[in-house]
């Protein structure tokens, strides 16, 4: 397929062939390992595994799983999700002979199967074409001037030609005070003079050499306060673009206000979905959790109203959830390619002074900056942006610049920050291989105090010949058919019941179910509620899929997952939930089958109260979770066996015997394997090996974090702000209403994080540090408590651990 044809005329870098490998490899920092699952695996293949023509190697999915045994992986979340109910079962039908259908369900699995059958045979009437998009971000802190943008948007031109695609985005393009942010009453006067720059930039005589296939037309602007993103296309392909759809969320003041937040625009490139998000996130060195928060929230949150029609089509390039979601609307995974850029301030981890980070950056050693970038921290550890991919960091850090100079800000009346990879752009495609970055820069422009960051793309793009797509369809069609003119459809399921056996805290366990279709017909299966419920199971429990399509001879399996969190393993042990479940699998124009599910709680402390905890000198595992059981065996009514729960004093005393010397403690993440089976010692009474310190810190940190009720309630909150004058009433009093286990509990962490501190010269901890990670792991995070409250609570803690008595 040549890459000049009618339609435009398409990128190849000069030099390099279709077939030719691209002189970037992405750095995939969410790499998947057996004890982080959120972040899954991608066949990260290069520009020279990419198919070109219609032919492919990709194979139709397997149809027959034979896998049995449970599968056994830490639990990385819970996002409560049971699964999608396909239509209400307010359609059902009941015939005479006790027959249940529910047409709506039945036209939507139909639909969806056909839909699968067609993108599975997708490489047999696609051509496959490569193009280059520009991705440019740029915060530039209420400032601008007239000047050409061409050091930053057309820097590769002359290596690569220019892109078929400009994606350009701005933060900070007004000032984020109060009444730009509440009005916007500058945000369109200032976004027209940056398009305007862009334009005149992309369309200069020097660019375009006269040549009006190098036009570029604007697709699409959105703004929100200082937010700003536009999409310019080649002209020669704009006739090839459609359902162009822009959205914007805010998550800044009050989780609502635009002075953070994202906004996007999305579009159909030829017959390829694109998304292009600009986001600007959380500011402030430590404030890593509010920038994962703020990512989730604008994901989650962002949405296109793209329309019934636009919708169908995006179901037939492979996004089968919508059309069971029944929605006129997408959300940022809903499509082939996203882009994801902007002033994410994510920074160097606050364990690399401020004057360190400085001296690197100026000398361009980059390594241990790089290693200890936040983001690439939090990618790493699933934590976000999951599944997305960013090229390697080459370049010296964009921020904090002094305005107008390429110098670091360090200017005696300004306040002295680190400078930090702030401005990034990342990548995620539901085929891997179809996306190589080519290059991933900075330019030295300097009127604000960031600096630009530029990547270009070589895209693999698809164009559907709709010719052929008719003949493949009326193919499935025509066998469906064939089965669908039958009479009843028939299944078998290898098994009904569930047995879990023991299920520990925080893992998820898998069994499957295969079903399989034993009759002539098609048959068409769904989980649907109870009577009078509106969840297809209990919240510990999540399916998939909840629904599908099988024809004669075909079998597929449905995944049964129990995942224990804290309010689950709460329940397990006041009795009010047991691990039993029944569920409903309907036969559409068929029978219902009933899967009875049960399990045994392996009883954990995690996640259970300080009070509950002192009661019991045996190990917690060997406590009963029936309360007679536990009655018969226990005095309730004596003393409390111990003053703090065994657990934390030997946790802590192995910390204590491990040594306090080490290195960045509390800071480096332990061996998960370790973490496990600490837990387990802790839950059975068997005697530590030789973990690592790490570990061990990990798992105190863990269990304080997850017990129940926190130790340190809301009611226990300063209500005003604590200075010198008062903090030690403050702290007086604060003791003097702590219940007493809770007392206990704090008296002996403090203690134990003052003999960490004795340390501080060899482990590297501070006073600040300690007090935070006690906020983190002692105050509950969900109490809703505001900011400043918050900070008079670190800084008591601060208070406790430096002041000579308690």
């Amino acid at each position: 397929m040549t890459m000049n044809d009618q339609q435009g005329n398409w990128a190849v870098p000069p030099g390099t062939t279709a077939n030719q490998g691209v002189p970037y490899q992405q750095t995939n920092y969410g790499t998947p390992t057996n004890n982080n699952p959120r972040v899954f695996s991608r066949n990260d293949s290069s520009a020279s595994n990419l198919s070109y023509g219609t032919n492919s190697n990709n194979a139709a999915p397997s149809m027959g799983i034979q896998a049995q045994q449970p599968r056994v992986s830490v639990r990385s979340s819970n996002s409560g999700n049971v699964g999608i109910i396909v239509a209400n079962r307010a359609g059902d039908e009941e015939t005479e002979d006790g027959r249940i259908r529910n047409r709506e369900a039945a036209a939507k699995i139909r639909d969806a199967w056909i839909y699968k059958q067609i993108r599975a045979r997708q490489d047999e009437f696609t051509q496959y074409k490569q193009g280059r998009i520009f991705v440019g971000t740029w915060n530039v802190n209420a400032k601008g001037k007239d000047e050409s943008l061409s050091s930053w948007l057309c820097a590769d031109w002359h290596q690569h030609g220019p892109p078929d695609i400009v994606v350009v985005g701005f933060q900070e393009m007004v000032d984020l005070n109060a009444v730009n942010v509440a009005v916007e009453n500058k945000s369109q006067q200032r976004s027209q003079f940056w398009v305007d720059r862009i334009k005149s930039t992309l369309n200069s005589r020097e660019n375009t050499m006269g040549d009006p296939t190098r036009m570029y037309t604007e697709l699409a602007v959105k703004y929100l306060v200082g937010l700003l993103i536009c999409v310019f296309v080649k002209a020669p392909h704009k006739p090839r673009v459609k359902h162009v759809h822009t959205s914007s969320v805010g998550v800044g003041v009050m989780g609502v206000m635009g002075n953070k937040g994202g906004a996007s625009i999305r579009l159909q490139f030829y017959d390829s979905t694109l998304c292009f998000v600009c986001t600007h996130l959380a500011a402030h060195r430590e404030n890593v959790a509010g920038r994962n928060a703020d990512f989730a929230n604008v994901f989650n949150k962002t949405s296109f109203e793209i329309g019934d029609e636009a919708v169908k089509e995006v179901i037939k390039l492979g996004s089968l959830n919508q059309w069971a979601a029944g929605t006129n609307s997408v959300g940022v995974s809903d499509h082939d390619i996203v882009f994801w850029f902007g002033d994410l301030n994510y920074r160097v981890d606050e364990s690399i002074p401020t004057e360190r980070v400085l001296e690197l950056s100026e000398k361009n050693l980059l390594e241990e900056l790089i290693e200890n970038d936040q983001l690439n921290i939090e990618r790493a550890n699933g934590r976000v942006f999951q599944d997305f991919e960013e090229g390697p960091l080459t370049f010296r850090p964009t921020y904090k610049y002094q305005p107008g100079t390429d110098l670091y800000e360090q200017r005696p009346d300004k306040k002295l920050r680190a400078p930090a990879w702030c401005d990034r752009i990342l990548w995620l495609a539901q085929e891997p291989g179809h996306v190589a970055q080519l290059n991933y820069l900075r330019s030295e422009l300097n009127i604000s105090d960031h600096k630009p960051v530029m990547s270009t793309f070589l895209v693999t793009i698809k164009d559907v010949i709709l010719s052929r797509r008719e003949e493949v369809y009326k193919e499935v069609m025509k066998l469906l058919n064939e089965f669908e003119n039958a009479s009843l459809p028939m299944v078998s399921l290898d098994r009904v019941k569930l047995d879990f056996g023991e299920v520990r805290y925080d893992q998820r366990v898998t069994l499957p179910i295969t079903i399989t279709n034993t009759g002539q017909v098609v048959a068409q299966f769904r989980l649907v509620p109870k009577l009078d419920e509106n969840t297809l199971c209990k919240q510990w429990m999540t399916v998939t899929p909840t629904y599908g399509m099988l024809i004669p001879g075909e079998q597929t399996e449905i995944e049964f997952t129990i995942g224990i969190d804290n309010l689950t393993s709460n329940a397990l042990n006041t009795n009010k939930e047991v691990l039993e479940d029944v569920l409903i699998l309907r036969l559409e124009n068929g029978r219902d089958y009933y899967i009875s599910v049960s399990g045994s709680y392996a009883r954990s402390c995690f996640g259970m109260s300080v009070e509950e905890l002192v009661l019991y000198s045996d190990p917690i595992r060997n406590v009963p979770l029936d309360p007679i059981l536990r009655a018969e065996k226990y005095d309730f009514n004596a003393k409390a066996a111990m003053c703090v729960p065994k657990e934390l004093w030997r946790i802590v005393d192995a910390i204590y015997e491990r040594g306090l010397d080490e290195r960045d403690l509390f800071s480096t993440p332990g061996s998960p394997d370790e973490v496990y089976q600490i837990r387990e010692c802790l839950d059975t009474g068997a005697s530590f090996e030789n973990f690592s310190v790490h570990s061990m810190t990990e798992v105190l940190i863990s269990f304080l974090s997850n017990l129940s009720t926190p130790i340190v309630s809301a009611s226990l909150f300063p209500t005003l702000d604590i200075d010198a004058q008062n903090i030690q009433a403050f702290a007086r009093k604060f003791l003097e209403d702590m219940p007493p286990i809770q007392y206990n509990v704090f008296i002996y962490i403090v203690s134990f994080f003052r003999e960490v501190l004795l340390h501080r010269q060899r482990n590297k901890l501070s006073p600040a540090k300690i007090a935070r990670i006690c906020c983190s792991c002692l105050v509950s995070s969900s109490q809703g408590s505001p900011d400043e409250s918050k900070g008079n609570m670190q800084q008591l803690m601060l208070h406790f651990l430096e002041t000579n008595s308690i």
